[in-house]
């Protein structure tokens, strides 16, 4: 499994976060969580 689909995993179910609080957290935008879940890469 992948950085970004372990990120998603972790986040939707463990977590139960929103990209945006593990944005704050982190201390990077939204966007960014975004982009690791894509992998970097839009569909």
């Amino acid at each position: 499994m992948s950085f970004g689909k372990n990120l998603q995993h972790l986040r939707r179910l463990n977590w139960n976060m929103t990209q945006e609080t593990i944005a704050e957290r982190l201390d990077v935008s939204r966007q960014t969580v975004s982009k690791w879940e894509n992998d970097g890469y839009h569909t």
